[in-house]
């Protein structure tokens, strides 16, 4: 696989999986796409390197505990009904997010992790494939209304709520709710299209503009990917970009879920900080 993407290193073996991840394996995917949104467009071929995903979203139980340790900034959902303990943990700013995967020992996934993690080696249209997205694989809006038609408690019923994490079959790799639910986080500044991305949005492990650094000329906005409860099909196609202030300010109900790399999870079993 190397050998047939210029400037990839051999991909990396799985190793000893970390609990409660999927090991991603290292190898080329199809990022963004040539019919769909404006802003995904052109679909590229690019190269990713073995690593670690969640399986779950974090959870409101997972980041009640960050904050409990001093790790996370306090956060909540705007709503009431979504603060199960598996609920997927909403309302959090991509600060937050950063913050938890740093507790855990991992990163927010950039983009092109996401993507691969949801798309497979051969940048299939979802999780599951290119069949069509209903309420049988995501929890999405369908003609019975948000959330598959299943009413929030409390003010606002129609709004909806999300569902517990796993609630639906495991997609590749065995990860969940990659498609609906929530909103997921991802790391790179956003770029209005990756051909004004450019170089940074190419090749080997990808980190969109600016390398990911932490501050960005002539960028202020990140993303979140996925699909929600909230949106239609067309909003969970793996490919479909959302930004958003990293504020996050009006507060919307966006979630993540965290990535290793390969030397982080082994720093981590080796109990580095």
């Amino acid at each position: 696989a190397a050998a047939a993407f210029p400037g990839a290193p051999p991909p990396l073996p799985c190793g000893a999986t970390p609990a409660a991840m999927a090991c991603i394996p290292g190898g080329p995917t199809i990022r963004g796409t040539d019919d769909g949104p404006k802003n995904a467009r052109p679909a590229a071929r690019v190269w990713v390197q073995t690593f670690y995903m969640d399986i779950d979203e974090v959870t409101s139980a997972d980041y009640r505990a960050c904050m409990k340790a001093r790790a996370c900034g306090r956060a909540k959902p705007l709503y009431g009904d979504f603060s199960r303990r598996k609920q997927p943990m909403v309302g959090v700013t991509w600060f937050n997010a950063v913050e938890y995967c740093r507790w855990k020992g991992g990163h927010l996934p950039t983009e092109a992790e996401w993507e691969k993690a949801a798309r497979g080696p051969d940048g299939d249209k979802y999780p599951w494939g290119d069949a069509p997205a209903t309420c049988a694989m995501a929890i999405i809006q369908d003609a019975r209304g948000r959330s598959c038609g299943v009413a929030k408690i409390g003010n606002h019923p129609k709004v909806g709520r999300t569902f517990v994490v796993g609630s639906r079959p495991a997609y590749r790799y065995g990860l969940h709710d990659m498609a609906g639910n929530a909103w997921e986080w991802v790391a790179d500044w956003y770029a209005p299209n990756y051909a004004r991305c450019g170089a940074s949005c190419q090749g080997v492990d990808p980190k969109g503009p600016c390398g990911g650094a932490r501050r960005c000329k002539g960028h202020d906005l990140k993303m979140v990917k996925g699909g929600s409860w909230y949106w239609d099909a067309a909003h969970a196609v793996s490919a479909y970009r959302r930004s958003n202030i990293p504020e996050n300010k009006p507060l919307s109900h966006f979630g993540f879920r965290c990535a290793a790399s390969v030397s982080e999870a082994q720093a981590k079993a080796a109990g580095k900080p």
